[in-house]
């Protein structure tokens, strides 16, 4: 059955191999088999694949043989692989399924999930899909969907396991396997007081090693980590990598149990935020691979008009110099350099500053301690650049004085580069600003127009 897990094959590498990446064979297999529309291989090079391989092979396979296969896993679509897909292809697929399909996948889905596969689809589609479930599946998903996106309220999940402290162990144990409703998969009993309120969590391999006539209250851990249910999802990410803890109980402001957050979603939120800061320091505010060329290129044309209007600055500021650069040739040559270097010396220090804002590591109890460590960095490589770059001018245009120049220019930016790289990002933050979509232009910017404007000034100052 597709979206399986393979659980019952021999520990081996080929094994692991299989089970943990596609290969080319299977890709290729796949083509063809959806070319010949012939659903009994398509069935069996699908048999047994985890569902996040049988999504990569849905992304893979291109629009056309998609459908054929989205078609052939229509009477028994594993629910999983919705959760896996990228938005803009589960839109697509959404869309052929038809609402009656989705609503029948999303009731073998755990709330969080369903609601994942939800919030992405158009106002329309989502009503359609809600009007097709029961109330009793209905009712937690449009719940969830109520609170902010990207809030803890959209991450939990209803289902878990609540005990009352004056429970024994023995109790507990039969509870578990009496219950008709549990979850599917948890970590913690959370233990609550009468009033639903969560006052400690009780890890199962605990539970399991205690005898029967042990009351909970005296083996839980007091004082649980609890998440507001209005919570961005990068705090939560940041209380479960800070704490290490495996699940987490979501309260209401009262302080009443609604739900939980287990770590698998979690680590898709890290990753979903990591990949958010990379793109964002590309001038990417959101991108997907298999977006149309339209819609790519509608996201990445405001960065890249930015850029186009701070290079027009910078060519302001060599047209400032442009007598100069008339008298000595030799300055149009070696520009590049000292921008280049400028610019990638403040992009190190501001992609080290913004994951550090990111993780909390910078904070403004150590940042100016960490500051002082950046100036110097700074005035060091400055340095040791200034001189070898100093060195080649001298060698090959035959002129200290030019060697001299470049010299003073290279350790001006390098340091102003380094410095800048972590003021504007901190600075950003400060005021509320996402320091991964607007400090490397700024840097940028900084290190263009001072690099330019330091090795041309110095030269009209020093060689004319």
């Amino acid at each position: 059955m597709p979206g399986s897990r393979r659980n019952d094959r021999p520990d081996s590498a080929p094994a692991v191999q299989e089970a943990f990446a596609l290969t080319d064979d299977l890709l290729h297999s796949l083509r063809r088999a959806l070319d010949d529309n012939s659903a009994a291989r398509i069935e069996a090079l699908l048999d047994g694949l985890h569902s996040a391989d049988v999504a990569d092979l849905i992304h893979q396979i291109g629009r056309e043989r998609r459908k054929r296969l989205v078609e052939n896993l229509k009477s028994h679509l594993d629910p999983e692989i919705l959760s896996e897909l990228d938005d803009g292809v589960r839109q697509a697929v959404v869309k052929q399924l038809g609402p009656a399909h989705i609503a029948a996948a999303l009731a073998g889905l755990d709330t969080d999930d369903a609601t994942e596969v939800l919030e992405t689809l158009d106002q329309a589609t989502q009503a359609s899909v809600l009007t097709a479930l029961d109330e009793d599946e209905r009712t937690p998903i449009e719940e969830a969907l109520a609170y902010p996106e990207d809030s803890a309220g959209r991450l939990m999940q209803r289902d878990l396991v609540a005990i009352p402290d004056f429970w024994t162990i023995g109790q507990t144990i039969d509870f578990l396997r009496e219950a008709t409703d549990l979850p599917d998969e948890f970590y913690e009993i959370i233990v609550v007081d009468p009033s639903h309120h969560p006052i400690g969590t009780l890890p199962l391999y605990r539970a399991m090693r205690m005898k029967r006539p042990i009351v909970i209250g005296d083996i839980m851990d007091a004082d649980p980590h609890l998440i507001p249910v209005l919570m961005d999802q990068e705090e939560v990410a940041y209380v479960f990598e800070q704490y290490n803890v495996p699940s987490a109980a979501v309260i209401d402001n009262t302080g009443r149990l609604l739900g939980v957050i287990m770590v698998d979603d979690v680590v898709d939120i890290i990753l979903e935020e990591a990949e958010e800061d990379i793109m964002r320091l590309g001038g990417i505010s959101e991108s997907n691979l298999y977006d149309s060329v339209f819609e790519t290129t509608r996201q990445r044309f405001p960065w890249l008009l930015v850029n186009l209007a701070t290079a027009v600055m910078a060519s302001g500021v060599i047209a400032f110099f442009e007598a100069t650069i008339e008298q000595i040739v030799a300055l149009a040559v070696l520009m590049p350099i000292v921008a280049s270097m400028g610019g990638n010396a403040g992009t190190q220090t501001l992609t080290i500053t913004v994951r550090a804002l990111a993780t909390r590591d910078l904070t403004r109890a150590n940042a100016l301690r960490l500051l002082n460590k950046e100036f110097a960095v700074s005035i060091a490589n400055g340095f040791i650049f200034a001189v070898i770059t100093g060195v080649v001018a001298w060698v090959w245009f035959g002129s200290q004085d030019l060697g001299i120049v470049i010299f003073a220019a290279m350790v001006i930016n390098i340091i102003v580069a380094g410095v800048a790289g972590m003021l504007i990002p901190l600075g950003l933050n400060r005021i509320g600003i996402d320091p991964a979509l607007a400090a490397t232009v700024f840097v940028t910017t900084i290190t263009d127009v001072l690099g330019f404007s330091a090795f041309l000034g110095l030269a009209a100052w020093f060689l004319l």
